[in-house]
């Protein structure tokens, strides 16, 4: 424990170079900072387990800045204690183009950035997937390999959006111990203060939904070393409400909006160096303060000598798992699932085809976690043999999300963040944009979530237009970084599931029909999913068309090929379920795939993008309508004697 004045100097460093580093910038958001450094000292210099010689080290406490837009707090806490990535000059080029140190904190811009950060709520929400995912590798491994905390420092906005409310409540029917949050309840926000807006008694919201709640000085560091330690050891996740000045120090902008977002500027800058008896230059840290930073963190040298020796004791499986290596011959099982299905040729939907690929994945991943929001009876996640997570028993491979999509994409990414978590969660479709923002995140961040999206056009039917995605496919394609596929058989489906798994760097959307579809594929000894598009029938003799479709499309495609056939015409379908994918392969391969001969796109949503292969585009550039589904493609002219005609058409033109 560390003498009053000591830390003082230490919040104060933090301050000093948070101010100094937005001024310089001519940007940035000063006031959180300066509010917090009392509550920060104390956490990065006494409690938080961390170090900065292994920052990756599995079991160090995770730290989400939820309120992402105070970055310099973190930068600062980075540098002071020693993280060699980070120097004072990442610090002086806070905010400029190609620095590690960008307006808000960056995954793998920085080692000790556990996450991105920025749109508020998510912070927190993911910190409860990364305190899940530690109670659930806890579970499986013991506390000698993993046994740590998930804190976070969030802000009033944190609190406000609604995707916290879904994530907190979650924590709190798990009962998530080990997730400390820190509220920055300083009351102000960009337009003004918090009573503006809002007369909730935060506090009571927490208790109400399975939270200790404590409410404390954020600037008596007894009072926070004692919050701190008695949220350690509580049984259930604990929010602390910091009071604090926002802009601390500033003599006056101090507790006001314009420290919020604005540089403090240099004349209030030196007048707080006045105020708080700092008379150093910008960016000066004194050697001794810089000394007592970096001394701090030799406390959780002896925990991670001793975590090196457990896992270099523990079998080889441990250092996979929390690699996230899949296990060789994962997807045996599911090979022999298209090989079967391909002598069977069983029409079933591509949800069902998921369901087969998961029965033949989930008992050879270890790492893998499965979830729903609710609807695990209809995106058909939860297989024979899985076990859902519990309060009482984390030792699980399902989560049971609730009715909350929001959370559940980002708790998801909090659980591939934190390590030696595989996720995937299904929901419909159309409720994907629920999740677009976490799972933009995930694609940002680069990270492997798994998307099960069932229900993925107007092949929905009776529910109508509020349940039947139009454009969706088109968004999710036009999103970088995140794989959309959409399958149009059993083959093709477990080929997704095996590129999807694949995928360390980027997250995957599985769009699955509810209607059953034929099975196409004659073999499975090359994955061409993995290709993007492929012939999967090809013309006869000489090609005089080309037909591209996905999902059920594609059946629907192959049917009018047979009919053109009849009337003499020579026509391939290529199936492209994954768009992404295909315009990753050489020009020569798309040439291939495309051929010389007109191209007519179909599928069951907007048409939007697909001119860039098409010369004439079948879809659906309107909201869908309640019907059977059959009645539905048939209104749409999404049926084969209607893309006969217009395949007729073309060919006739040229």
């Amino acid at each position: 424990m560390m003498e009053t004045t000591r830390l003082q100097k230490m919040a104060n460093a933090i301050r000093f170079l948070s101010a100094d580093a937005v001024n310089k910038a001519k940007s940035g958001h000063p006031g959180m900072p300066l509010g917090m450094a009392d509550v920060a000292a104390v956490l990065f210099a006494e409690y938080i387990k961390l170090n900065p010689e292994a920052p990756k080290w599995f079991n160090r406490d995770r730290f989400v800045l939820s309120a992402g837009h105070g970055s310099m707090l973190l930068y600062s806490l980075l540098y002071l204690t020693g993280y060699k990535d980070i120097t004072l000059e990442d610090i002086k080029n806070f905010r400029q183009f190609g620095s590690k140190t960008a307006g808000h904190p960056e995954y793998g811009h920085l080692d000790g950035i556990d996450m991105t950060t920025g749109p508020l709520g998510q912070g927190i929400s993911s910190a409860v997937g990364m305190a899940l995912a530690e109670r659930i590798v806890n579970a499986r491994y013991k506390d000698d390999l993993c046994n740590h905390y998930t804190y976070v420092i969030a802000g009033d906005g944190c609190l406000m959006e609604g995707i916290s409310e879904e994530a907190a409540s979650l924590a709190g029917h798990l009962r998530l111990n080990k997730l400390i949050v820190f509220w920055d309840d300083n009351n102000i926000t960009i337009d003004g203060k918090v009573g503006n807006v809002s007369s909730t008694d935060q506090l009571a919201r927490f208790r109400a939904m399975g939270w200790n709640t404590q409410a404390i000085d954020g600037r008596d560091y007894a009072a926070i070393r004692q919050a701190i330690e008695k949220a350690q050891k509580s049984d259930k996740p604990t929010l602390i409400a910091c009071k604090t000045t926002i802009g601390y120090g500033a003599p006056t902008k101090s507790g006001t909006s314009k420290c919020h977002g604005s540089p403090l500027g240099e004349e209030e800058t030196a007048a707080m160096r006045k105020n708080l008896n700092w008379p150093y230059t910008p960016f000066e840290i004194p050697s001794e303060i810089l000394a007592d930073w970096r001394q701090s963190q030799k406390r959780n040298l002896p925990d991670y000598k001793k975590w090196v020796e457990a896992a270099s004791a523990a079998d080889s499986e441990f250092r996979d798992f929390i690699a996230g290596k899949l296990p060789r011959g994962w997807d045996e099982e599911l090979n022999k699932v298209k090989t079967a299905a391909i002598a069977e040729k069983n029409k079933v939907a591509t949800r069902k085809a998921s369901e087969m690929c998961l029965k033949a994945i989930v008992p050879h991943i270890p790492e893998i976690v499965g979830g729903s929001a609710d609807l695990a009876a209809s995106n058909l996640t939860f297989v024979e043999g899985m076990k859902t997570v519990t309060a009482e028993d984390y030792g699980g491979n399902n989560i049971m999300y609730g009715i909350r999509e929001h959370a559940m994409g980002a708790i998801m990414n909090g659980m591939a963040l934190h390590g030696g978590i595989i996720p995937y969660g299904g929901t419909f479709f159309v409720f994907s944009d629920y999740m677009r923002p976490s799972m933009r995140l995930a694609a940002l961040m680069g990270i492997r979530v798994i998307y099960v999206l069932t229900h993925d056009s107007i092949g929905v039917g009776e529910d109508g237009p509020t349940h039947q995605p139009i454009e969706h496919l088109a968004s999710y394609r036009a999103m970088p970084n995140i794989l959309t596929f959409r399958p149009c058989d059993i083959v093709e489906t477990a080929e997704a599931w095996q590129v999807a798994l694949s995928e360390e760097h980027r997250p995957s959307i599985l769009a699955l029909s509810r209607q059953g579809l034929p099975m196409l594929r004659t073999s499975a000894e090359k994955n061409m999913t993995a290709k993007g598009g492929y012939v999967i029938s090809p013309a006869k003799a000489g090609r005089q068309a080309s037909i591209i479709a996905t999902g059920s499309e594609v059946s629907v495609a192959v049917e009018a090929q047979k009919l053109l056939a009849a009337e003499g015409l020579d026509v391939a379908v290529i199936s492209m379920p994954c768009m992404e994918l295909f315009e990753e392969q050489s020009l020569n391969y798309q040439l291939e795939v495309l051929g010389e001969a007109p191209v007519i796109s179909i599928e069951a949503g907007t048409t939007f993008g697909w001119n860039r292969y098409a010369q004439r585009t079948i879809g659906i550039d309107s909201f869908g309508a309640s019907a059977p589904a059959g009645d539905l493609y048939k209104h749409y002219g999404l049926t084969a004697e209607a893309l006969a005609g217009e395949v007729k058409k073309i060919v006739r033109r040229v």
